[in-house]
């Protein structure tokens, strides 16, 4: 193999991910895709040929790319998997163009950058990179870029699971989610996903006596719905549950973190006690320890009333609840339930199963060696991710699925805050610093005999 050129692997991610940027794939509607011909005119101009990728529709602009490359067939392949969809924005409120993919203070900015396609251009690059090496591949390397992600995967992991799970069967697959830096108390933590949570988005509604917005009334729908809204903010969180999953990042963190964050944080594996102890962690803290320890619950939408003057018979609220590993619809429900009174009604509008995988394969190791040679002081644990991803659909043909993003971020830079958030944006270095990490575990784990 020939010796790589980081500096120059680096550049040329760049680029590839300004211009996917730049495609507009905001979900809903979609259209993902401007950025499958993106990735398309970049497999072309490598020459790679073009019966090794397809593009599927699965409805019309709701478009997928999945490429592979050939191994020997003495092991089953490895996926790398991204979606290229991305959520809305707020213009008004960025500093720069969302979708204008500028590279300003050491930065690629715009919508996406961080969830996902600064993931999906470095997988990009890795898959490029396996390409002109020739690797001795042991197992295919499949590459599969996505639509659909962000609002349900109707139209992009689960079609393809469901319609064309030849194209995607692996034994393995990497996705978003892991090994890039989280600041914690002066500790560079390196979480790997190896679980997520489901997702139970629903509807609460509340009803109530209409009336004459001038002659005020108890009955009032929009103050129901406030109540109990209010009632759920107070509670500050559900109860805590300790999966499997979350008890084995908190083992690993409360070995690895000095006196007396460490004890801390070994305190937390019990339930009662991280109770006790989540509304005394300082806010981002609390925030992400809150979401891997309980069924979350976040208020997002709003609506209520035709006209000012006309008091409505009812409100609605569109919650977001996600579900730990092991919990149901009708747990979250009844949780909600508990602190906000039988005054909300409760409709399932979107649910999907979370998802856990082993840590105890060849695959894992790996990953945490090459984390660690990445940042020798940083601290590598599994993680139960609060959100989802599509590595939930996976699962269901048998794939085991870690997240894997890995890079080095600047001091106290939040991916969990530019995630969906305004000026989102990836630092280059996160680039730089992963990318060798990636290659290493991919180059590795695809050439390596059992």
């Amino acid at each position: 193999m020939q010796t790589i050129n980081w500096d120059a692997a680096t550049d040329e991610t760049v680029r590839n991910l300004v211009h996917l940027v730049q495609a507009e794939t905001v979900n809903p509607p979609g259209n993902e895709m401007p950025a499958i011909q993106v990735i398309k005119s970049i497999l072309d101009q490598e020459g790679f040929p073009e019966g090794d990728y397809t593009i599927l529709e699965a409805a019309p602009g709701r478009a997928n790319l999945v490429a592979r490359l050939r191994g020997d067939g003495s092991q089953r392949p490895l996926l790398l998997t991204g979606h290229v969809d991305v959520v809305p924005v707020e213009r008004q409120y960025w500093s720069r163009d969302p979708f204008g993919g500028e590279v300003v203070d050491g930065c690629v900015w715009g919508r996406g950058t961080v969830d996902m396609k600064g993931d999906v251009a470095r997988y990009l690059q890795t898959f490029l990179l396996a390409y002109r090496q020739k690797l001795p591949l042991k197992r295919d390397l499949i590459f599969a870029a996505i639509a659909d992600e962000e609002a349900g995967f109707k139209y992009g992991s689960r079609f393809l699971v469901e319609e064309h799970r030849d194209l995607i069967d692996a034994e393995f697959a990497l996705n978003e989610g892991g090994a890039m830096t989280i600041f914690l108390a002066g500790v560079r933590l390196y979480p790997i996903q190896v679980a997520e949570k489901g997702v139970c988005w629903m509807r609460a509604t509340t009803q109530g006596r209409p009336g004459h917005g001038s002659m005020p009334h108890e009955d009032n729908a929009v103050l129901h719905l406030a109540q109990g809204l209010e009632r759920l903010r107070r509670a500050g969180h559900l109860p805590v549950h300790i999966t499997p999953p979350m008890k084995r990042m908190l083992d690993g963190m409360a070995s690895q973190m000095r006196f007396p964050l460490g004890t801390l944080i070994g305190l937390m594996r019990s339930p009662r006690l991280a109770g006790f102890l989540l509304p005394r962690l300082p806010a981002e803290a609390r925030s992400l320890f809150g979401a891997m320890l309980t069924n979350s619950v976040s208020a997002t939408m709003l609506q209520a009333g035709t006209k000012v003057n006309v008091i409505p018979s009812t409100a609605h609220a569109d919650l977001d609840c996600r579900l730990l590993p092991g919990q149901t619809m009708q747990d979250a429900m009844r949780e909600i339930r508990a602190i906000t009174g039988d005054k909300l009604e409760l409709e399932p509008l979107i649910t999907s199963s979370g998802a856990s995988f082993s840590m105890d394969t060849p695959l894992y190791r790996l990953l945490e060696q090459a984390t660690r040679r990445m940042d020798p002081q940083g601290v590598v644990v599994p993680m139960l991710m609060p959100g989802a991803t599509d590595a939930c659909e996976y699962q269901k043909a048998g794939i085991t699925v870690y997240g894997f993003t890995p890079g080095v971020m600047p001091q106290d830079f939040s991916i969990a805050k530019l995630a969906h958030g305004h000026d989102e944006r990836l630092p280059l270095s996160a680039i730089r610093t992963g990318l060798p990490a990636l290659w290493e575990v991919v180059s590795e784990f695809c050439c390596a005999s059992e």
